[in-house]
């Protein structure tokens, strides 16, 4: 059995080949760059040649930690470097379509964080801008890469579900939103922050759904002014359905977080350990029931990385590969923009009280 598993963990490998390596800056040194970035590609070997703040102590802080070349003065000293190729832009929403835009004019590629922008029509900018000056634009979108979704595609690819028809991502934690100021002010969360990661695994999954309905609250009292409850359903023109339910005001202690895919001839089923230890995490959890192999029970699935930091070198990889010429990003700008048009749409469900239909 363990040689049926093989496969599923090759597709799984976040390994970039020394060939694909190109000199990279961060913008940036928040908390995420610190705990999941820079330790993502540190391990995978990739080159750092500097990073850049607004708060240089910050940069400065982050540089000796992880034993980077440089910390850049300002954005015009990180695209004065030859050596640079690729930004990886790691700022708040709303400073991050300027600093991409910059960078595409002066030839370097970008990987932007979720959400691509805050708003459609700001993504379809960036990424025509991306294109105008023949330059990669790949989104952060890496929940797709950590080793429990990706196993579990991996596994429906192999056609050991036989038809897939439905996928649940299950999530009753305690989010503690203060840490992030502008998170806690804005008027849009889940959907736009946090549950964008499920949306965009539930198409890394399932492909575009032709509908979805959503619901969404506060719980009395809360700090966010946003949303912090959601539940989402999509249909998909395959006939599979997709629930997502989402509370980060868990005031019990009893935090979980779960995903199971099922299909005609078998299920897998799994946890997202890093949403029970923010942002240390535990590894995921996955285990497969197929009447293809056959499993005898439920067949664990042994996972090896966690999606904190090590999910983090995917899409740094997939853009990497895209500008060596071997293949688009799964994540790239014109495939993200489908996610936040998601997004959108469940935000538009939420106002309306209706189901919302998708053309693409």
């Amino acid at each position: 059995m363990l040689d049926a598993l093989r496969p599923i963990a090759q597709a799984c490998d976040l390994s970039i080949p020394q060939e694909h390596h190109r000199g990279i800056a961060v913008v940036g040194a928040g908390a995420i760059v610190e705990v999941a970035h820079l330790p993502a590609y540190q391990r995978a070997g990739l080159p750092v040649r500097g990073i850049v703040d607004l708060d240089r102590a910050r940069a400065e802080k982050l540089a000796a930690r992880f034993g980077l070349p440089r910390v850049y003065d300002s954005l015009d000293d990180v695209l004065a470097d030859d050596e640079v190729e690729v930004l990886d832009v790691a700022v708040v929403p709303n400073a991050q379509p300027e600093i991409a835009k910059r960078a595409f004019a002066a030839g370097r590629h970008v990987l932007a964080q979720k959400p691509i922008a805050v708003d459609t029509t700001l993504g379809h900018d960036l990424v025509a801008a991306a294109d105008a000056a023949g330059t990669a634009l790949v989104v952060n979108q890496q929940m797709r890469y950590g080793e429990g979704i990706a196993a579990t595609r991996a596994i429906a690819e192999a056609g050991w579900l036989g038809e897939v028809t439905a996928l649940t991502i299950d999530v009753n934690i305690t989010t503690d939103f203060t840490a992030w100021d502008w998170l806690v002010r804005s008027e849009r969360l889940d959907l736009m922050y946090h549950s964008i990661h499920y949306y965009d695994s539930v198409r890394s999954l399932l492909g575009d759904p032709d509908s979805l309905y959503c619901v969404a609250g506060r719980r009395p009292g809360q700090a966010p002014t946003g949303e912090t409850r959601s539940i989402t359903t999509m249909t998909f023109p395959s006939g599979a359905r997709a629930l997502v339910n989402v509370n980060h005001e868990n005031v019990t202690g009893d935090p979980y977080a779960t995903f199971r895919l099922d299909g005609s001839q078998g299920s897998v089923r799994g946890s997202i350990g890093l949403l029970l230890d923010y942002p240390h995490g535990r590894p995921d959890t996955v285990a497969v029931r197929s009447a293809v192999l056959p499993t005898d029970g439920w067949l664990p699935y042994p996972v090896t990385t966690r999606w904190i930091p090590d999910a983090f070198a995917g899409p740094m990889g997939a853009l990497l590969r895209q500008v060596a010429g071997t293949g688009a990003a799964p994540t790239r700008g014109a495939d993200a923009l489908r996610t936040l048009a998601l997004v959108e749409a469940g935000y538009e469900s939420i106002r309306t009280g209706e189901v919302t239909r998708l053309t693409w």
